[in-house]
């Protein structure tokens, strides 16, 4: 195994291996009819087999998930289990080895992945053995994907595989398929027999423009800023440097259309922007307010943008109203603008500085800009919270001197108003120094926070599950992804982009379920906000109720005849 990683590295390529969380390996289970492979999985022996793999020279492993999911183990203890089996080995073998998550989705990684491995799987396989490749299951990994304020620099969701250049999919299909990856910056795993492809193929996948697009260094993930019409969407993502976008026009209906990007949903002001096409590798001109392509059935386009960033706001670590936990220290900083403080966290305390009465005129997704200093040789990682939803992982790359400021992304969801907060935390024996953080928004994601009038809770997703038929609750008002709604002309209320507000099968009766569902545009997925606060279904009349006038975290969400209760009005925020 050695000289075969060796004999990978003299190509000037990286080596990957394979493995299960569980017993037995996907060998083992699939395909039907084939001798199986017992014991091809790591249970029992994570230490041990990872530090094989990095003693034979392997950089990156791909954990899978048939045994685990036969044996019923649970993802995140599992997957972190293995992560720290993972980092004991590298201290014993000073090598790294790159771990790739596969849970097939289960158990919302995206929640836990940031910290506890480089990617992570979304959903399940793009293609099955003895399928070829079709572009539905593209679309459908790409929209399992959409989790923006999992992914930043280190991290990134994992859509599966390209089926690019595998029989069934056109080089037109290729083309949008690549795409969607880069505009996600998703990782670009090959899937195709990479002896035997075509030039054409070849020509897709490295394509020096939209590689670019893909790997960019902020490592944020594009999202839906507009879909003005059913199927004809565009997705926008903030690139490195000022003002930059990279945009998706896509495609998703029967026929060519016309789909118009606008510079203000991408965070730009309107005014003249250098648009250029990525596949083309041309200027297409400077437009003022938007640009227009049309797009063919099924296809894509993508662009790259470079117009004006809109107004930012900063806060200061330190500033008035900003406070500090634990043992952090303050102290000048030379290589921060005005020689304002910073917040200094880590230093073998569980440090925390927060960042109070964050402004936002939306409920929506914005670019936080973080400004720090980490003079040491390694990276530092630190725990970012908002409004006290689901905390992630950031990574703090080397600045080369404790003086030198760096700056790091992320995505973060805001609720409208003045009362967000921001709390970034260490707990490692080494320091980091954060000055700033800057708050750009992105408003072409705004949508709205669903306010129960008695209970003062949030229509809520739980945990951020994205599995059609997820019930909905009641929960603490936070701003989060899973609390975000878009109403739109078609009378759909759309959370994370592409799932809509859903009456259960249909469901007319008294308590049927309200669930979250592809959106399909269908009528169960219609609503009516009307001038006294209820919220009725167009197929059945009926209002959305917080069941039994329940005001807890956890209350269910039905559909009941209107009967003028507070358990039956709801703002939207």
């Amino acid at each position: 195994m050695k000289a075969i990683a060796d004999y990978i590295h003299g190509k000037g390529l990286k080596a990957g291996i394979y493995t299960d969380a569980g017993r037995d390996g996907c060998g083992y289970y699939f395909p039907t009819g084939r001798p199986a492979a017992p014991g091809s999985g790591s249970e029992g022996h994570y230490e041990q087999d990872l530090e094989q793999f990095q003693r034979w020279g392997f950089d990156f492993v791909k954990v899978d998930w048939c045994g685990g999911d036969a044996e019923g183990l649970d993802p995140e203890t599992t997957y972190r289990a293995i992560s720290a089996a993972n980092q004991r080995a590298t201290a014993r073998t000073g090598r790294s080895l790159l771990l790739s998550m596969c849970s097939w989705g289960k158990g919302n990684p995206w929640n836990w992945g940031p910290g506890t491995a480089p990617m992570w799987r979304t959903s399940t396989d793009i293609i099955y053995w003895g399928q070829t490749a079709s572009l539905p299951p593209v679309l459908s990994n790409f929209d399992q994907a959409q989790h923006p304020v999992s992914q930043h620099t280190g991290y990134v969701n994992d859509p599966d595989m390209l089926t690019i250049g595998m029989p069934g999919l056109t080089d037109a299909q290729g083309r949008t398929e690549m795409g969607l990856w880069a505009i996600s910056g998703a990782p670009l795993l090959a899937g195709n027999n990479v002896a035997t492809m075509s030039t054409a193929t070849a020509a897709t996948l490295k394509s020096p423009e939209v590689v670019v697009v893909n790997q960019d260094a902020r490592g944020l993930q594009g999202v839906k800023v507009a879909e003005d019409t059913t199927g004809l969407q565009v997705y926008g993502r903030v690139l490195s440097g000022s003002g930059r976008r990279a945009v998706l026009l896509l495609n998703r209906t029967a026929s060519a259309a016309p789909i118009t990007v606008r510079w203000t949903d991408l965070g730009l002001t309107a005014g003249a922007a250098r648009v250029r096409d990525a596949w083309a590798a041309t200027d297409l001109g400077s437009p003022t307010t938007g640009y227009t392509r049309t797009v063919p059935a099924g296809g894509s386009a993508l662009l790259t943008v470079t117009g004006t960033e809109t107004t930012s706001a900063t806060y200061e670590a330190e500033a008035a109203g900003n406070t500090r936990a634990g043992s952090a220290a303050v102290e000048p900083c030379a290589g921060c603008s005005g020689g304002s403080k910073v917040g200094r966290i880590g230093g073998g305390g569980a440090n925390t500085l927060r960042f109070n009465g964050i402004s936002s005129a939306a409920t929506g997704l914005s670019v936080a800009s973080i400004v720090y200093t980490n003079g040491g040789t390694t990276p530092l990682t630190a725990t970012l919270t908002v409004n006290g939803q689901t905390p992630t992982t950031i990574v703090l790359p080397p600045t080369g001197s404790s003086t030198t400021a760096g700056t790091v992304s992320a995505l973060v969801s805001l609720r409208k108003g003045t009362t967000n907060t921001i709390t970034v935390a260490n707990p490692s024996a080494r320091t980091a120094d954060l000055d700033a953080v800057e708050l750009s928004p992105l408003p072409g994601t705004n949508g709205r926070e669903v306010v129960g009038a008695q209970s003062g809770r949030c229509l809520d997703v739980d945990r951020g599950t994205i599995t059609n038929g997820t019930r909905l609750q009641l929960w603490d008002c936070a701003g989060g992804t899973n609390q975000t709604w878009v109403p739109n002309a078609r009378k759909q209320l759309v959370v994370y982009g592409t799932k809509c507000l859903d009456a259960f099968d249909n469901g007319t009766a008294n308590g049927t379920e309200v669930v979250i569902w592809d959106c399909n545009g269908q009528t169960n997925q219609q609503w009516n906000a009307n001038a006294d606060g209820t919220i009725t279904g167009v197929q059945s009349g009926l209002c959305l109720d917080a069941y039994g006038n329940g005001t807890a975290n956890g209350s269910r969400i039905v559909l009941w005849t209107c009967g003028g209760g507070a358990n039956q009005r709801w703002s939207l925020t």
